[in-house]
């Protein structure tokens, strides 16, 4: 549909580019080196979730790729469902390599919604490395049990779902629950998605979500001991910018599906056209690493090498699928791309989850 069109055309470009990602706008050798250094890799929520499981994976890694071989230690900054952290990087101006910055899509959502308390500005950062990434729903064994196929048969029941906030990455599954019909009521207020799966293992929620990261590493052995049941994945783009399963969960029907076998959930129109928007801007190109923008072009092309020579190594796909699944790790220009993706949608898409957010939770961003 017209009107959805920059988000799609940009999820597109997301398939295009992330098989270039190993060559793709690579500088020529940097000056830069970091001995003795330590470099501070700081994500904007709690240690507990999908993205401190994604900056610890990359962490050894960085430190035995960049030039000097620094100690690349991952902080943590949570607060306001990321904002705090992303304002705080805001006004760092290292110029010399010793600090990045994660995102997810909690930080590209508040900065598409253009929430007041948003006083970064993504365009004066630089991406070196852009990470698409997946998300499961599970529920407890007893109310999976009941899963078969749609969720017709769980529209009775009253359920509890731990959230960062209704405008963090949050939104994609608080729309796809309305779109489903599901009666779902959100606790507001947790410091990152970790947060919400310990709800989970407490009894304090009856749903949840993680990325893939956080999936793998602490709601599988849940799933392995019968105590939570996958109901759905988001899904992946495929190079027609169709969704289709994801490759890390094959046997893990889509939301597309679900939606589909749902009485009452349309795969077309408005709701549908707003939740793919936000679910290419905020998934496709999840996870981003920056630089700030004071960083100097040695210290940027520092680290594009050292991110070319991770994504180089033999073993880096065997690695990164059992610690963050089956996703790509765009580099270079596709990480330009990617970092634009995360930052664009419609204005049709924004003012129609705008006006959802005002009559479904009373939030208002003015």
């Amino acid at each position: 549909m017209r009107q959805f069109f920059t988000a799609r055309r940009v999820g597109l470009s997301l398939c295009a580019v992330s098989a270039l990602a190993l060559t793709a706008g690579l500088p020529t050798p940097a000056q830069a080196d970091l001995s003795g250094e330590t470099v501070e890799f700081v994500i904007p929520f709690s240690e507990s979730g999908g993205s401190a499981r994604w900056a610890n994976f990359f962490a050894p890694l960085l430190n035995e790729a960049l030039d000097g071989n620094p100690t690349v230690v991952v902080g943590y900054r949570p607060g306001a469902g990321s904002t705090a952290g992303a304002n705080w990087f805001q006004e760092q101006t290292t110029d010399d390599g010793t600090l990045i910055f994660g995102t997810s899509g909690s930080t590209q959502f508040p900065y598409l919604l253009r929430d007041p308390r948003v006083r970064y500005e993504y365009r004066d950062w630089t991406p070196v490395l852009a990470s698409g990434t997946g998300g499961v729903v599970y529920l407890p064994a007893d109310l999976g049990a009941r899963f078969d196929g749609d969720l017709d048969d769980l529209r009775d029941e009253f359920f509890i779902f731990g959230s960062q906030g209704a405008t963090t990455l949050d939104l994609v599954p608080l729309l796809a629950f309305q779109m489903l019909g599901l009666q779902v009521e959100p606790v507001f207020g947790i410091e990152g998605r970790g947060d919400g799966r310990l709800m989970f293992e407490r009894g304090e929620a009856n749903i949840d979500y993680q990325t893939s990261s956080a999936y793998i590493a602490s709601v599988q052995p849940l799933v392995d001991q019968g105590l939570a049941v996958p109901v759905m994945s988001w899904g992946v783009l495929d190079d027609a910018g169709n969704i289709v399963r994801d490759p890390t969960f094959p046997d893990i029907p889509t939301f597309a599906e679900v939606c589909e076998a749902t009485d009452g959930c349309e795969t077309e129109g408005v709701a549908w056209d707003a939740w793919r928007a936000f679910f290419v801007s905020g998934f496709a190109a999840q996870k981003l690493v920056y630089l700030p923008g004071s960083a100097s072009p040695e210290v940027v092309g520092m680290y594009e090498e050292a991110m070319a020579e991770i994504l180089a190594r033999p073993d880096f796909a065997e690695i990164s699928a059992a610690e963050l699944g089956v996703y790509p790790q765009m580099i270079g220009e596709a990480a330009l791309v990617a970092h634009e993706a995360a930052i664009t949608v419609s204005d049709e898409a924004r003012q129609f989850v705008l006006d959802w957010l005002r009559e479904d939770y009373g939030v208002t961003l003015e």
